[in-house]
């Protein structure tokens, strides 16, 4: 059976129907679920939930960002959901973005990748010997932090979420997996050669960390507005994803959708998405189309293909079925 995973960022959808959704996800075969944070509720109660309801499916954070929650918070969540699900969870972390972090927090975001590096030390510090004393990392000092409790597994596994070739490799290096998103097959081959280069410099066999990418999916039948609506979301409003997308081959549409949504021009901005930008950046409907490009992405490095439901509005848990059962392992 093919490796394939689905990631869940709200779009409408109650805590319950998420919960639902990775239920149907595990009896199709499917080998993970994953949750985004702030997106539709709180990601460690959802998967929480989940792994009560579930009993093999693997269950992932995509991601935790290490800002709004502190490293030592983070190993406690992780730490939970990991007895809860009998040791089937993974943590994923990232930096999360600015645009996020400041205005929808109030917390500074400043030095992601000396944070990253601390966070995901201390979670394994504090996984392997439940206490924490006098850290002084790059980023972040600990005094003192006491889990009070055993945990499940004393070693988890981490993902990092990584875009461009610093983060690839610092990935590669130290964590046993990458989660990629808004990634073409191209895009995909160059970031497994960086993970590649990290992993070799810290004495790990590249073949050990894994290549993951989120790719957008919509409902069988259903037009490509919802995938419009992200990409112009994450074209105007992220500088990563929109240099993501210029150096796919993109850069003059991609700058006029940016114009556009910076003016308040949603609709627009929409609008102005290229379609070549759609197929190169998520899965066709047509299935045969569909098992050709996920052969792409495993071609150029992809270990584990994530379906990212792209649903919104009142129909989005009836949706997300349907993309679930439509893009189910064989």
């Amino acid at each position: 059976m093919e490796r394939i995973g689905v990631a869940f960022a709200g779009g409408g959808m109650s805590p319950p129907e998420v919960v639902d959704c990775v239920k149907l996800a595990e009896e199709l075969g499917y080998e993970s679920a994953w949750v985004a944070e702030g997106h539709g509720g709180d990601q460690f109660s959802i998967l929480t939930a989940c792994a009560l309801a579930t009993s093999r499916i693997q269950l992932g954070t995509s991601i935790s960002s290490v800002f709004v929650r502190s490293a030592p918070t983070i190993a406690m969540a992780a730490a939970c959901v990991d007895h809860y699900s009998g040791g089937r969870f993974i943590l994923g972390l990232g930096s999360s973005h600015k645009v996020q972090v400041e205005p929808e927090h109030g917390l500074e975001f400043s030095g992601a990748i000396p944070r990253v590096r601390d966070t995901v030390e201390i979670v394994r510090l504090l996984l392997r010997d439940g206490v924490l004393e006098n850290y002084r990392g790059e980023a972040i000092n600990i005094d003192t932090f006491d889990l009070h409790f055993p945990v499940f597994r004393a070693e988890m596994p981490i993902y990092l979420a990584a875009v461009f070739p610093k983060m690839l490799e610092i990935a590669g290096e130290i964590s046993q997996g990458i989660l990629l998103t808004w990634c073409t097959p191209e895009h995909a081959r160059t970031a497994a050669q960086h993970v590649a280069i990290g992993a070799q410099r810290a004495g790990v066999n590249p073949d050990d960390v894994e290549v993951a990418t989120l790719v957008g999916v919509a409902a069988p039948g259903a037009d490509d507005g919802g995938m419009r609506r992200v990409a112009a979301t994450y074209a105007g409003g992220f500088p990563r994803y929109r240099r993501l997308m210029s150096e796919a081959g993109f850069a003059d549409e991609v700058e006029m959708v940016r114009r556009a949504w910076r003016q308040g021009n949603v609709a627009d901005a929409e609008g102005l998405v290229p379609e070549g930008l759609i197929d190169r950046m998520s899965l066709p409907s047509d299935p045969v189309a569909r098992k050709e490009r996920l052969a792409e992405y495993r071609e150029a490095g992809i270990t584990l293909p994530i379906i990212a439901p792209r649903i919104s509005g009142p129909n989005a848990f009836a949706s997300a079925k349907k993309i679930i059962q439509a893009n189910a392992p064989t």
